[in-house]
């Protein structure tokens, strides 16, 4: 069970990366779109735990440096950092709360916009700080928070799903031994 759920998380990466690329660039508002990638990043840290949010975040940031990226892995290393930080409150907060996961996503794309910033802009002598934030950074983490509502309770739910097939199956083999 535990290869059909990596296929089930591959898929839903793919899934996210591809409609960050297409659906939610035609929906962007001011060309800012919201970052699925992190919202899954950050859903699946704080529901399985470290290593799950560890491992999604490096396949969704190396993705996006295969893609869109100028580095190869410093977008693989972002989302790594902050899939291994939610999934420090894995076992602190319950994952039925969506507060937390709101509020992990937003510190998350602030995280992810300072790096951002600190590694694009900066170095290059861009100092506009309070501008790209207030322009991009602020805006992108609102509209990435709107739209973890919904992609949260998805994912939650097929989580669930996949826990219970997986202790099913557990179980099963467990009776016939």
């Amino acid at each position: 069970m535990r290869v059909k759920r990596r296929i089930v998380e591959a898929v839903i990466i793919l899934l996210c990366f591809i409609l960050q690329g297409t659906v939610f660039q035609a929906l962007s508002i001011g060309s800012i779109t919201p970052n699925l990638l992190l919202i899954i990043t950050v859903a699946f840290g704080f529901m399985q735990g470290k290593l799950s949010g560890l491992w999604i975040g490096f396949f969704c940031g190396i993705l996006q440096d295969v893609f869109y990226g100028n580095l190869l892995g410093f977008y693989a290393l972002i989302y790594l950092c902050i899939g291994y930080a939610t999934g420090c409150c894995c076992k602190i907060f319950y994952d039925e709360e969506i507060r937390v996961p709101m509020l992990l996503v937003a510190v998350g794309d602030l995280l992810y916009g300072t790096m951002v910033y600190g590694m694009q802009f900066l170095m290059r002598g861009r100092l506009e700080f309070f501008y790209y934030f207030g322009r991009i950074a602020i805006p992108e983490m609102l509209y990435t928070v709107l739209i973890t509502v919904i992609f949260y309770k998805l994912l939650f739910r097929l989580n669930k799903k996949m826990t219970e097939l997986e202790m099913k199956e557990r179980d099963s083999i467990w009776l016939k031994k």
